[in-house]
């Protein structure tokens, strides 16, 4: 967690990370547990939200919903904003483009009338009409003034203003009133594809016009919002946020008469719900296992199905009731206190199971994924051969299935880094890289020079791995090595036929080819509308580290919006902290940087494999093949131990040894992923409604700083090339839809071909939602829409709210 003192300039300069790694259990049991309206679970892009007309709900209640903790800071755009910073504020603030369930931003009518691109040339602009009843909660009408101090506050001119994103920002050229303060120019000085993203949330101009305010003054307090909610108070010796309606709210009158966002934490949110402290709150499988068993906790007869008492057939109770009321007065009195001892905790059970039963589960596919992350930098993952081999040994249909199946979810692994299933960008380029394939992944270990024998061999002169030897040995006139140790041809431009040729040649070095070939075939395809038809052509089939260097963009690296990866889910945990050091994110031995936690969603895993015999292991030079699979060691981490265990064996099985180091919770990321200290390692990216603003800093090319570390941005793999990084940037400054998605596409082909991020599956997402409740639950990707949740037609039975008096 970042904190207060951030040094001017720092956080300013970095994307804030929304790194999702929640450790929990997956419960075969669960399969049983639905919404309260029984039928099909939803598909990876579904919501599960109990939708219900707005005529149907009560006026005036409380609901309380469970955050990890109160936000250290209100400030959606600081380094320390998080998951419950996101949840909060968009209750309070204008969010001009909220997202759909299908990942995609819809103007919300309630703030503007229109927003278009009006002139391309010279110059992209932009007109947003104002809805004219929309003001702040002072009653002053959101306009153009608006507008103009957030774009001075984020567009990282001014070092005195402690942002942690820019992206499109420092893109804007100028902002303008039209006829009004309700209809705002922005132009820009170069295309943004992504300006939907830009302006949410939007702060009041008391906030945004002042550094002093905007670094400090908004962390704890809003005193001026315009959202369906205002802020009552923040209590954090209580641990709560509390909203209350707002009576200039112009849309929709919320049907609840306040939100209370109550810290709990997630290993204590069972509890919880048991007390009734709580009427929403994401869980894990094992609470939601409870929750559906609370259900099913009397038998047709009334007897209990699971818990105290349920094992106690009719003769044993009878038995028992005998000895109790006999003659032998020691075994009676004996008998007596087991049965006392019996009656109570089967009558605790039951209050407990009725508690539960207040609750159902909504459950969906939460819009972000678990990836094994590959660590490029040094050691045998250098090689992209080796890369690729671990890429091909991995089943990762059986890693899905084995994570989403028992919760009755979809379990299609992800084909795309940039999007997920359902959003528009979407295609599975997994080709690039290939299937489950042992048989190739040992061919492209002997390619790389790592076979049975060479664990035992002295280190001599070997043409195993010449290739690549040689590669890493050439020099290119001073320019930098992409991350994987070959020199990166940029195949752009007039080079693109030229690397078509030599990358054909070199597929029949590459026994990963055929791979390749069919991969490109589907991209071929997708490209066949693009403009530039040399780079299309390129496409047609694609090693990495064929491209050559080429020229970069000369513009500094934004630092991305990510809007909506900050509103896809309360899950997304602390946002990693500003490092000490100028520009983009430095990494070296010395200069490790804080970050967030630790965990993925994963299937509880079976015992470690042993190790495979001798004749199995490979070796290069005498030196053993292992890879060192860090993974966290705290107890909500089992599950993420788990599938490392299930994947530790599917590289066993090719003659890839990997070795399961265990390190504590809170060093997982900040001493380890972020730091470069390890080979393999397993956390999660969320996706985003823009992933040419989002993507590009997480896949960019890392460069070397002038004291030796790597700037990495967010790229934890240290795998790039200049090619995937010019396609990001043509994707985000392309404004035809079609052709930046084209764009972006072959992006994802490249970094799949890469072999630095093998995404494996997509994160369930399970909410605890009182039965009473409407339009709440499992949101998926899209935003929720607060004036619309309510209880259906009275106050919940055992919600801690109480019903407001005198609402109409």
């Amino acid at each position: 967690m970042a904190h207060l003192g951030v040094p001017r300039g720092t956080a300013r300069q970095r994307r804030s990370v929304a790194l999702l790694a929640t450790g929990v259990l997956t419960i075969p049991a669960l399969a049983g547990c639905s919404s309260d309206g029984g039928g099909r679970l939803p598909v990876a892009m579904g919501q599960d939200i109990a939708p219900a007309a707005r005529d149907r709900l009560a006026d005036g209640s409380t609901l309380t919903w469970a955050i990890d903790a109160v936000p250290a800071t209100l400030n959606a755009f600081q380094a320390d904003a998080d998951g419950a910073t996101t949840r909060i504020t968009g209750a309070l603030l204008p969010t001009l483009f909220p997202l759909d369930e299908r990942g995609e931003p819809r103007l919300d009518p309630d703030y503007l009338e229109s927003a278009k691109v009006i002139e391309r040339e010279p110059k992209q602009v932009v007109l947003y009409k104002l809805n004219q009843r929309a003001v702040w909660s002072d009653g002053r009408e959101i306009g153009a003034p608006d507008f103009v101090a957030q774009w001075r506050a984020l567009s990282g001119k001014d070092s005195a203003f402690w942002t942690a994103r820019n992206a499109g920002y420092e893109r804007i050229e100028k902002i303008e009133r039209g006829k009004d303060d309700l209809q705002v120019r922005v132009t820009f000085s170069k295309p943004y594809a992504d300006w939907r993203g830009l302006f949410s949330p939007l702060y009041p101009k008391e906030v945004t016009g002042a550094a002093g305010t905007f670094n400090d003054g908004a962390r704890t307090t809003l005193k001026n919002t315009a959202g369906p909610f205002r802020l009552g108070s923040v209590d954090k010796d209580k641990g709560t946020v509390t909203l209350v309606r707002d009576p200039r709210w112009w849309g929709d009158r919320p049907k609840l008469e306040s939100l209370v966002f109550r810290a709990v934490k997630p290993e204590d949110r069972a509890d919880a719900l048991t007390e009734g402290s709580v009427d929403v709150a994401d869980v894990d499988p094992a609470a939601a296992h409870s929750v559906a068993q609370a259900a099913r906790y009397r038998t047709g007869n009334g007897q209990p199905a699971h818990g105290p008492g349920a094992d106690i057939t009719p003769a044993a109770a009878l038995r028992s009731w005998a000895v109790a009321h006999g003659s032998d007065e020691k075994a009676a009195e004996a008998a007596q206190k087991a049965r006392a001892e019996n009656r109570e905790a089967v009558a605790a059970y039951a209050a407990e199971q009725k508690a539960l039963n207040r609750f159902a589960v909504r459950k969906s596919l939460e819009p972000a994924y678990t990836q094994l992350a590959l660590n490029g930098e040094t050691g045998p993952l250098s090689d992209e051969r080796v890369r690729r081999a671990v890429a091909r040994a991995l089943d990762r249909q059986e890693l899905a299935d084995a994570v989403l199946k028992p919760l009755g979810l979809a379990a299609k692994p992800p084909g795309s880094h940039l999007a997920l299933a359902g959003q528009p960008v979407y295609k599975d380029a997994s080709g690039a890289l290939g299937d489950q394939d042992a048989k190739e992944a040992r061919a492209l270990l002997a390619d790389a020079g790592w076979t049975t024998g060479g664990a035992v061999q002295k280190p001599g002169d070997t043409k195993a791995g010449s290739e690549a030897d040689k590669k890493t040995d050439e020099k290119t006139d001073g320019d930098a090595e992409d991350a994987g140790k070959k020199p990166a041809d940029e195949a752009t431009g007039e080079a693109a036929d030229q690397d078509k040729d030599e990358t054909a040649d070199k597929a029949g070095k590459d026994t990963g080819a055929t791979a390749d070939k069919a991969a490109d075939k589907d991209a071929r395809a997708a490209d066949k509308d693009e403009k530039d038809d040399k780079a299309s052509r390129d496409e047609g089939l694609y090693i990495v580290g064929d491209e050559k260097p080429g020229d970069r963009d000369p513009a500094p690296r934004a630092l991305a919006t990510a809007p909506a990866a900050a509103a896809q889910s309360a899950a997304v945990l602390r946002q990693v902290a500003a490092v000490t050091g100028e520009g983009a994110t430095r990494v070296g031995t010395q200069d490790k940087q804080p970050g967030g936690a630790p965990g993925a969603y994963a299937p509880q895993g079976t015992a470690a494999p042993a190790p495979a015999p001798a004749s199995n292991r490979l070796g290069k030079d005498g030196k053993p093949l292992t890879l060192r699979f860090v993974l966290p060691s705290g107890p909500g981490s089992q599950s993420l131990r788990g599938v490392g265990e299930k994947i530790v064996a599917m590289l066993d099985a090719v003659g890839i040894g990997a070795q399961i180091t265990k390190v504590s919770d809170e060093s997982y990321f900040k001493d380890h992923i972020a730091s470069g200290d390890y080979d393999m390692a397993l956390y999660s990216w969320p996706a985003t409604a823009y992933p040419a603003t989002d993507g590009r800093p997480v896949f960019a090319k890392p460069e070397a700083a002038t004291d030796g570390s790597l700037l990495v941005e967010q790229n934890y793999t240290r795998i790039g090339i200049d090619h995937i990084d010019q396609l990001f940037d043509r994707a985000v400054s392309e404004l035809d839809a079609k052709t930046s998605g084209d764009l972006l596409k072959q992006a994802d082909a490249r970094i799949w071909a890469a072999a630095g991020s093998i995404p494996l599956y997509q994160r369930p997402q399970l909410v605890a939602v009182d039965k009473k409740l409407r339009n709440v639950g499992a949101f998926g990707f899209a935003s929720p829409r607060y004036q619309d949740i309510g209880f259906l037609g009275g106050q919940a039975a055992g919600s801690t709210a109480s019903p407001a008096k005198g609402t109409k």
